[in-house]
């Protein structure tokens, strides 16, 4: 094996809260072994000779791995990279290709090693992370992600390929790192009044513009390995695009601070993004993804999550009361039946004459009705959003749906407009200006633990 420093990395934002590392490939080469059998004694062996009965001086150990690289002493396996990639594999529905498979497992090998270094470098500066606090925190995974039990969880990680251990080690990276960071950073960065007080101002001569909510994906580039970055970019398009989970992708894969938020950016105005992303935004949809796009120190693939106007109360925001009131359709029945039967069942509930005969109605029908009186306007599907909010009290949707699901529709039975957005306060904006700061020098922090380590190679 070969030792050498891990060189000295570009990153626009360092992974904050948890090891994350660039996309950047490592140059793999693949040598062809090529050789030509010749008509010599051995015939089918080429010249080789080789007993029938080989006696070995060795034992293979199927059970003993090799290392795949050592950092500073501490090893990470074959085994260790696969358990995380089945996590990855699995959040994309298993639908990885071959090709795709050896850039994830080299992504997540420098996953691990950042995750090593961020490890190593708290217990170094004797910042503990108990082993109760990584439980603890693998149980609240277990309830809010897959509502089981932390057995249940266990049992699920060991189906896919992956393991407990993994996602532990991975949850005490990301304690440690916080932790380290809390401690050695953030009590040396300062910010004044006078500068919050100049966001607030800026804010307020803003309002009314628009801005963005926005998920990114950020990979860092040399010049070195710029097209191989590239490359990495587009394959996670693809995933994207068959869908992958954005959120899945950017904790695994990106290299800026909100790795560990899924890649959300929160509210963004124009103007703060580079260059080349921040023209983009006015010409993107809510849901639509874009990249890779080429910026100062690698590539960002975006997500525009929502926009809306700056201190301007948003409609999607009103809170509705709503009754949705269905009817299903028999096996075998025809397309014309179920149309006909639709439009009576619209005809009928638009002359309901509001909410109050609504389940009388319906009940007439033979439809079912399901009420929800504290929904936003934002949480429907986008295509009913603007729909329902153009309704008057009483009134409902056009009917919607298949011969499969049943025919529903909406009536609007009340709606509380949201107030006009004040914006963040004053020590809400110090916060966030405190962090952008954090994560400045985190960059450097991290980048230096890179450059001081010392990695064997297997």
């Amino acid at each position: 094996m070969n030792s050498t420093s891990l060189s000295r990395l570009s990153a626009r934002f360092p992974a904050r809260f948890s090891a994350r590392l660039a996309v950047a490939a490592l140059g793999v080469s693949a040598i062809a072994l090529t050789g030509a059998a010749t008509a010599q004694d051995g015939g089918a062996a080429g010249g080789l000779i080789l007993p029938d009965n080989p006696a070995f001086f060795a034992k293979n150990d199927p059970n003993h791995r090799k290392a795949t690289v050592i950092v500073n002493g501490e090893i990470i396996t074959g085994t260790d990279v696969d358990q995380r990639v089945a996590l990855i594999v699995n959040a994309s529905g298993g639908k990885v290709s071959d090709e795709e498979l050896g850039r994830l497992k080299l992504q997540v090998l420098r996953n691990l090693m950042d995750e090593t270094l961020q490890i190593q470098e708290a217990k170094a500066q004797k910042v503990d992370v108990d082993n109760s606090e990584v439980d603890q925190t693998f149980a609240r995974i277990a309830q809010q992600n897959f509502g089981q039990d932390v057995k249940a969880m266990e049992a699920y990680l060991a189906k896919i390929g992956s393991s407990a251990a993994s996602l532990k080690r991975q949850i005490r990276g990301e304690l440690s790192w916080n932790r380290l960071l809390r401690r050695n950073v953030q009590p040396f960065v300062n910010v004044s009044d006078e500068e919050v007080r100049e966001v607030l101002k800026r804010m307020q001569e803003a309002k009314g513009t628009e801005e963005y909510r926005v998920g990114e994906i950020f990979l860092s580039a040399t010049s070195e390995n710029r097209d191989a970055v590239y490359q990495n970019a587009q394959k996670i398009v693809e995933q994207l695009k068959g869908g992958g989970s954005f959120v899945g992708y950017a904790r695994q894969f990106s290299e800026a601070s909100t790795a560990a938020t899924g890649g959300d950016l929160g509210w963004v105005k124009r103007g703060v993004l580079p260059t080349e992303l921040d023209a983009l935004l006015p010409t993107i949809q809510s849901g639509q993804l874009v990249g890779p796009v080429e910026i100062r120190g690698g590539f960002s693939i975006l997500l525009l999550i929502d926009k809306r106007q700056v201190l301007t109360a948003d409609p999607r925001d009103a809170v509705l009361s709503l009754k949705q009131i269905s009817i299903g359709f028999a096996p075998g029945v025809t397309e014309t039946q179920a149309t006909t039967r639709a439009k009576a069942f619209a005809d009928a509930m638009g002359a309901a004459r509001g909410c109050a005969n609504a389940d009388e109605v319906a009940a007439s029908l033979g439809a079912d009705v399901v009420n929800n009186d504290q929904i936003k306007a934002r949480d429907l599907p986008t295509p009913l959003q603007n729909l329902v909010l153009s309704l008057n009290l009483g009134e409902t949707t056009p009917p919607f749906g298949s011969i499969q699901e049943g025919v529903r529709v909406l009536m609007l039975c009340g709606r509380d407009d949201p107030k006009a957005d004040s914006g963040p306060d004053f020590e809400q904006v110090q916060s966030q200006m405190e962090d952008e700061r954090v994560n400045k020098r985190a960059q450097t922090y991290l980048r230096d633990l890179r450059r001081d380590a010392v990695i064997d190679y297997n």
